[in-house]
């Protein structure tokens, strides 16, 4: 099980603030000394002290039914997308119009845009009711059931590949890098952005919906330095054509959409200690990568 306590994280992210504080050369007296009272007046606070903390199963829900229940919901107000979509826009929008892949699709937010473009689309995606939600918006674009690691097209039949936001719920990039190889034509470019790994570290844990013993349930994910994407794309013949770590300008005021169980471990505990905040989530929100196979 995994605790998560309140009081233990905003100590964490004042521990996080102290150092970055150090290592930047922003932490003069003032700062630290600030740190420091804010950590006593913490320690002191009883509805930190005594609260009622959750004990939450790092297992005890699949990925698959984490998006049966946001499908609905998720093309609502999400920074992470609005930061995160219209880089990969501008880069899509300068690659020549082919036949195009939108890997781990989702509701379509890519693939109506590539099709918009002028590209004969295809989107793959693992839930079916995210796919729904696809089809409802998108009535006429190819959109198929199916994994990342054994995805359901034929080897060389697209220009482009795009995957949005996906890699942190597969276990092992190795067969993903593998197929996303497979379905490309020589010369074909892959377009990959993910959660980073500073900001996933950060952030706080929000719990998902009870599990079968009724207690709440942390969705795994799997969070990699940037040298664990291009190890794997190196190997299965990728060539590196951009690399980008960008920042979010701001952190949400509040988890859009709300998850399933309302929790206070969430956005607005850091509204407690704003200046400590500031520094220590100033970090890469995002990974995003432009590579693209050989040309024959």
């Amino acid at each position: 099980m995994t605790y998560l306590s309140r009081l233990g994280y905003l100590l964490g992210v004042e521990g996080v603030a102290l150092l970055r504080g150090i290592r930047d050369g922003t932490g003069d007296r003032a700062f630290v000394e600030a740190r420091l009272a804010e950590i006593r007046e913490l320690l002191a606070d009883p509805a930190l002290r005594d609260a009622d903390d959750l004990d939450a199963a790092p297992d005890g829900i699949s990925t698959d039914e984490v998006y049966d229940g946001w499908a609905a919901h998720y093309d609502g107000p999400n920074s992470m997308i609005e930061l995160e979509q219209p880089l990969v826009r501008d880069i899509v929008a300068g690659l020549p119009v082919g036949t195009a892949l939108d890997a781990a699709c989702g509701t379509g937010r890519h693939a109506g845009y590539l099709a918009g473009l002028g590209h004969r689309v295809i989107g793959v995606d693992a839930n079916a009711r995210m796919l729904a939600v696809a089809a409802t918006k998108l009535p006429e674009l190819d959109l198929r059931r199916g994994m990342l690691d054994a995805l359901p097209l034929d080897a060389g039949s697209v220009d482009l590949v795009v995957c949005g936001l996906a890699l942190c719920h597969v276990p092992d990039l190795g067969p993903v890098f593998a197929e996303f190889a497979r379905v490309l034509r020589p010369g074909g470019h892959l377009v990959v952005s993910d959660l980073h790994q500073l900001l996933s570290y950060l952030r706080p844990t929000l719990p998902r919906a009870p599990g079968p013993d009724g207690r709440p349930t942390i969705l795994v994910e799997y969070h990699r330095p940037l040298s664990a994407y291009l190890t794997v794309a190196l190997a299965h013949g990728f060539q590196l054509r951009h690399c980008a770590e960008p920042h979010r300008a701001d952190r949400p005021e509040r988890p859009s959409p709300r998850p399933p169980m309302p929790t206070e471990v969430g956005w607005e505990l850091l509204d407690q200690i704003p200046e400590a905040a500031a520094l220590a989530l100033d970090v890469p929100s995002i990974v995003l990568l432009h590579l693209q196979l050989p040309a024959d």
